[in-house]
């Protein structure tokens, strides 16, 4: 009875620690998708439809190529910004240690 203990609570450690990475990873994802949605439905006038994973950098190339309103592209740029930000955090977590094995279990990829 000495052990059972141990192991009952290693378990639900570390089942709750697969949760918490999970959601966590979930919630980034999730994240992204919402600003590529606010950034396609931002203004018509952008005229481009970004897929489900587009690169920030390619967005901004295609920025600068359109003549925009001022206020428009700051808008644009800032929603690229926060993108940017959060795929580094993502893929950064991705990367750590005790994460990427719940990464790989989950089957979670890099942006």
């Amino acid at each position: 009875m000495g052990y059972i203990p141990l192991f009952v609570m290693l378990g639900g450690a570390c089942v709750l620690f697969y949760l918490t990475v999970k959601n966590s990873l979930q919630r980034k994802l999730n994240l992204q998708k919402e600003l590529l949605f606010k950034l396609n439905s931002l203004n018509p006038e952008l005229g481009f439809v970004v897929q489900d994973q587009a690169d920030p950098d390619s967005l901004v190339q295609a920025l600068k190529q359109r003549p925009l309103k001022e206020s428009v592209a700051k808008k644009a740029l800032k929603i690229i910004r926060e993108m940017k930000l959060n795929r580094n955090q993502y893929n950064t977590l991705l990367r750590k240690a005790p994460y990427n094995w719940v990464g790989k279990i989950a089957g979670f990829q890099s942006i």
